[in-house]
This record gives C-alpha cells, sequence and structure tokens, in this order.
C-alpha cells in the first residue's frame, strides 16, 4: 500500500498544516472530499474533533498513528470505517464492516417525516433495513416521546445498531429484531422508514463501497426495484391512521416506486436531496 502515497507526507518533523496539504493532494485522484477526508483522519489519529482540530491543532505535530490511516484510505477503505464513526442528523454512529455507512442523502427521509408531521409526532416508529439503527435513532432523537424498532437481516449490523441506541441513551425506546422486512411484523405505526438496497446487480459502484460494504445491503435485481416489490404491499396492512412511510430512492427510480405504491392504493409525494436529486417518496 506504501506506493499509494502520491505526495510524500512530511511526518519527520513536520506539522499537521503541512500533512494535510499533502493527504490532500494524495486523495484528490480518489475522492469527491479529499480535504475533508484528510482533516477527519487527522482528528482521529490526534484523537480529537474535526472542529477542535482546525482550531487548536493546526502548528501540532503529526501523530504517527496518521500516515497508516491515510494509507487505508488510499486503499479505498471508507473513512467511516478507519474512524469508527459517521455523523447522521443530530448524533453520531459507530459503524464498521458489515453495516451501510450512514450518508447525509439520507436524512432527507427525516426531513419528509418532520414535513409531514409538522407539529405532531409520531409515536411508533418501524425502520426496515436499520443497519446500525441509522434511521430508526435518528427519528428516536427527533422525537423525544417516540418509540420504535428497526429491523435487519443482518445480525453485523444489528449489533452497531444496539450499541448505538445503548451509547446515544435510546435503548430504552428502541427495540431491534432479525428479520425478512416487514414478513413477522405485526401492529400499526405512525411512521415507517426504509432505506433498502436500490442498486441494478449491473451498475457499477464505487471502490469503496464495492469492495467494503455489504453487497446485501446494495444490490436488488437487475433494475434495483426488488425490495420495493416486498416491501411496498406490507405497507397497507402496517401504517396507523394518519401516518406515512419514507422509502429511500435511487435518484431515477422515483417513477417506478411511485407506480408500484399506486398499485396498492397508497399516494406518493416525492422530497429531494440537497443536490436537487429525487431521494426520497412519502407514502399515504
Amino acid at each position: 500500500m506504501g506506493e499509494a502515497l502520491l505526495v510524500p507526507l512530511p511526518l519527520a518533523g513536520g506539522g499537521v498544516r503541512a500533512a494535510l496539504a499533502a493527504a490532500t493532494a494524495s486523495l484528490t485522484p480518489l475522492s469527491a472530499t479529499p480535504r475533508l477526508d484528510a482533516e477527519l483522519l487527522m482528528a482521529h489519529a490526534l484523537g480529537t474533533t474535526r472542529n477542535d482540530l482546525l482550531l487548536r491543532h493546526l502548528d501540532a505535530p503529526v501523530p504517527e498513528t496518521f500516515a497508516p490511516l491515510l494509507e487505508r484510505r488510499l486503499a479505498h477503505e471508507p473513512i467511516a470505517y478507519i474512524t469508527g464513526t459517521r455523523a447522521f442528523w443530530t448524533i453520531d454512529l459507530a459503524v464498521g464492516p458489515g453495516a451501510l455507512v450512514p450518508r447525509a442523502d439520507s436524512e432527507t427521509l427525516i426531513e419528509a417525516a418532520i414535513a409531514h408531521f409538522g407539529a405532531r409526532a409520531p409515536r411508533r416508529i418501524l425502520d426496515l433495513g436499520t443497519g446500525p439503527g441509522t434511521l430508526l435513532l435518528a427519528a428516536l432523537d427527533q422525537w423525544p416521546q417516540a418509540t420504535g424498532i428497526g429491523v435487519d437481516a443482518s445480525e453485523a449490523a444489528l449489533g452497531y445498531a444496539r450499541a448505538n441506541a445503548d451509547a446515544l441513551g435510546l435503548a430504552p425506546r428502541a427495540a431491534f429484531a432479525t428479520g425478512d422486512w416487514a414478513a413477522k411484523i405485526e401492529g400499526r405505526f405512525d411512521l415507517i422508514l426504509a432505506n433498502p438496497p436500490y442498486i441494478g446487480t449491473g451498475e457499477q459502484l464505487p471502490a469503496e463501497v464495492r469492495d467494503h460494504e455489504p453487497a446485501s445491503a446494495l444490490f436488488a435485481g437487475a433494475d434495483g426495484l426488488d425490495d420495493y416489490r416486498r416491501i411496498v404491499p406490507d405497507l397497507p396492512r402496517l401504517l396507523a391512521s394518519g401516518g406515512a412511510a419514507v422509502l429511500e430512492i435511487g435518484w431515477t427510480q422515483a417513477d417506478a416506486v411511485t407506480g408500484l405504491a399506486s398499485q396498492h392504493g397508497l399516494a406518493a409525494a416525492l422530497f429531494r436531496d440537497l443536490g436537487g436529486r429525487p431521494r426520497a417518496i412519502l407514502l399515504t
């Protein structure tokens, strides 16, 4: 991996400021956010936050642990796996191999739910494909009176979800279950959240996603719609009166998912992410 370092790092006697500049140059060919990546890795190496790094440590010596962290990133390992954490909505989540990395685009689902409920608050929440607890725990933090269930087929992901619920003080309001989407779920929920796999099996992915994140959380048949075909038919029996289901979608899938929802008597509203791309479908 050492040959992947495109720019020599000024580690011997050099300071953090210079190391960040060199690391940013090395990361530019493989990352859309090279400076941010470098800062997150440096903050992790220093055992501090990114904000504290920028405010207090730019003239500090570079810790010996920084170069190995950078080499891992240059080998396309996701930043979140290297640092072991990812910020999402108002919470920080522990993540690692076996769990889908939370992405900022998925915050669109929480925004859509807030738009639907307004001054009201959902009481019971269901998160299908919860991964490390991403959507469920963000929703429980948003609505302190709510309780919820997170379902996932991966025991590895559920291990992260339970640990995150404990760390965030949300465990008394969060239950987690191994399951096949909503197959064994009973009762009705005010809010149903789901970020299912929606990538077609023939689609190309960046190496950091393809080689590190679990394929079972990414791919859903040739057209990427297999799991919507399984989830949507269960929604009418699970939704409480006045409730809503919010599903993440790929940016080309709005019409297909809306059409599927219509077949099951559900009305759909589209929400876009910060980049203006279709990202979530709210179903009622």
